[in-house]
């Protein structure tokens, strides 16, 4: 499989429009997170937040925004080594040029990770972004079966949909309470559930997604270990420096000195 070009969380202006009569020369997959209009086939067709869309190759690629509104999008130009590997695409039934409305956490996790491969010095690179672009495929497959038969969540996907988000946006604020609200369960229900899937409580995993993501931009980036701390969803540096040094044994400045050595 080959990555042509990969980004995520892009924020475009109120007059984003993208108008490609012969296409991209690639297959192009967008999640859009906001309202948006594809025209498909000459017709437009407005789409919700949370959906999925996957043009094939060689097909003209017309989208924008809705009216007075921004369009965010994670996207990946892909293409295949031969024709044997999209072959085994095709016969996996997704549905192209198709709206597919579904959850983005983990997918946008993907993406993210797909782009960290393709731009790092990761001597197996490839391959890992293949992997990653391969359970996207998976799971939207998954995803639009499960909508066209009907299913419904069970309690573990529910909670698999939370753990996919504090993984895929650590530097969002959570507590229990509001957590176990969103997946319309009580705090106590909610707490037992996790811990019996996950083996470890809700705020221990948050703190581990928060502590894995900071060792990401300490590890790949300059940024400053303060920025580090905040961006991680941190108010205080020193409950950030001590749960870090609780899940890794290192202060972030010691980690930091580590991972540029191993380079």
């Amino acid at each position: 499989m080959i990555i042509n070009n990969v980004g995520f969380d892009h924020c475009h202006d109120a007059d984003f429009f993208i108008d490609r009569p012969d296409g991209s020369g690639d297959y192009l997959l967008l999640l859009v997170r906001t309202p948006a209009v594809f025209d498909i086939g000459g017709r437009e067709t407005a789409t919700s937040a949370g959906t999925v869309f996957i043009y094939p190759k060689g097909r003209a690629q017309r989208y924008r925004c809705t009216a007075g509104s921004v369009f965010e999008n994670d996207w990946v130009h892909f293409d295949f080594d031969d024709r044997g590997e999209e072959e085994e695409f095709l016969r996996m039934g997704i549905p192209l040029e198709t709206p597919m409305e579904m959850p983005l956490e983990f997918l946008s996790y993907c993406v993210k990770s797909i782009a960290y491969e393709k731009y790092s010095d990761n001597p197996c690179k490839a391959e890992s972004a293949e992997l990653f672009m391969r359970l996207m495929f998976i799971k939207i497959r998954e995803s639009s079966l499960n909508s066209v038969s009907g299913r419904r969540s069970t309690q573990f996907e529910l909670i698999s949909t939370v753990r996919n988000k504090i993984y895929s946006r650590p530097y969002e604020q959570r507590n229990v309470d509001s957590t176990a609200h969103e997946v319309r369960m009580s705090r106590s229900a909610f707490q037992h559930a996790y811990k019996k899937h996950f083996g470890m409580t809700f705020i221990e995993d948050l703190v581990r997604s928060r502590v894995s993501y900071a060792k990401m931009l300490l590890s790949t980036t300059n940024m400053n270990i303060n920025d580090i701390s905040a961006s991680s969803g941190y108010h205080s540096y020193v409950h950030f420096a001590r749960q870090f040094k609780e899940q890794t044994g290192f202060t972030p400045s010691e980690y930091r000195k580590k991972a540029q050595n191993a380079t």
